[in-house]
């Protein structure tokens, strides 16, 4: 889809939001007027690479008009939610797990989720000689941070083996947080056996530092299907400027898009941005490994994220509680109708 096209779908899409988000839980967005500003938080990951291709093709600042934009790079979700929640960002591409564990602490005030945006692209890479769940005992395994979504999914996976974990990193299997550039450092270093982490972090373990993976996440889901990256803005700024959230999500679509429509051209675009972040690129056959991994869509899998917070449950990082009105979908799904595309679904989150 074109830049100019883009502009003219937000300009109408606007009117249409809000009327449809009438029917939602949440109140109502009402103001059409653009914000003055938007600051968007996002890794630099291949699981993030819809924003990357966002900043690169300018399809954000495309899209939002006058609106001012700016970005804010993290490492892990926890940390990206405490920014979204003390207002140094707006909106973010997270993690499942920190948006649901946010939803349910502030009980539905701290964000909502307004679109999908990747689907797989995590695994458990570990060192020579670990060839079944039975040889972890005792081992050290690194995941980017506590409660994070690899973190989550890393305990959820050794409890069903039959391990005890601890929040504190002690246990049968001993977790320890580490941002990933580290992980990768101490894997190589034999400090850690294995790590849980998002691509393209596995596909490095692999390819770089002779690691081989022992869970692709993507098995452990119906189809392979779940949601690891989510576009999620705070509740205050959904409320206060629909008009910007809209322009936001159609970006975010255009960016999808862009990247299904240039299979061949993405690589070198998200290594541009890569490089521009932090002066470091990803080699051809890690970039190509990452990118099979996952699969990019709009579609935030609303059927997994139920069990996503059994996980969070189970693993002690949430106390659960009610996850309705954390998708907010009717601003995507009404740029989608404008698009001719099918609308995606809230399931049972309504």
């Amino acid at each position: 889809m074109s830049r100019r096209p883009l502009i003219a779908v937000v300009s109408s899409l606007a009117l249409a939001a809000v009327a449809l988000t009438g029917c939602a839980p949440a109140a109502a967005p009402q103001n059409t007027t653009p914000a003055a500003s938007l600051t968007l938080g996002y890794f630099d990951n291949v699981t993030h690479a819809p924003a990357l291709v966002g900043l690169h093709e300018n399809l954000f600042t495309d899209a939002l008009g006058t609106t001012a934009f700016s970005t804010q790079i993290f490492n892990a979700g926890p940390a990206e939610i405490e920014a979204l929640a003390a207002g140094a960002i707006d909106a973010g591409y997270i993690g499942s797990s920190p948006a649901i564990n946010s939803y349910l602490a502030s009980k539905g005030e701290s964000l909502v989720v307004v679109s999908g945006v990747t689907s797989g692209g995590a695994a458990l890479v570990v060192r020579d000689g670990i060839t079944t769940a039975a040889d972890l005992t005792g081992k050290t395994l690194a995941t980017p941070q506590l409660g994070n979504t690899q973190d989550v999914a890393l305990r959820t996976w050794l409890t069903e083996q039959g391990y005890k974990v601890n929040l504190d990193g002690t246990g049968d299997v001993s977790i320890s947080p580490s941002e990933n550039a580290d992980t990768l450092t101490l894997f190589k270093d034999g400090k850690i056996d294995g790590a849980w982490v998002p691509e393209p972090w596995a596909s490095r373990l692999a390819i770089e530092a002779g690691g081989h993976v022992l869970v692709n996440e993507a098995d452990l889901w119906p189809n392979g299907a779940f949601p690891t990256t989510l576009l999620v803005v705070s509740k205050k700024y959904y409320d206060s400027y629909p008009a910007t959230v809209a322009a936001l999500v159609a970006a975010n679509v255009s960016a999808i898009q862009w990247i299904t429509d240039n299979p061949t051209t993405a690589p070198a675009v998200i290594n541009d941005v890569l490089n521009k972040d932090t002066g470091k690129t990803l080699k051809d056959n890690v970039l190509a490994s990452a990118l099979s991994n996952v699969t990019f869509t709009w579609d935030p899998i609303a059927s997994a994220i139920p069990t996503l917070l059994e996980h969070a449950v189970t693993t002690e990082i949430s106390k659960g509680g009610s996850l309705s009105g954390l998708l907010q979908l009717s601003i995507l799904n009404a740029h989608l109708k404008s698009l001719g595309l099918p609308e995606v679904s809230e399931g049972d989150l309504k």
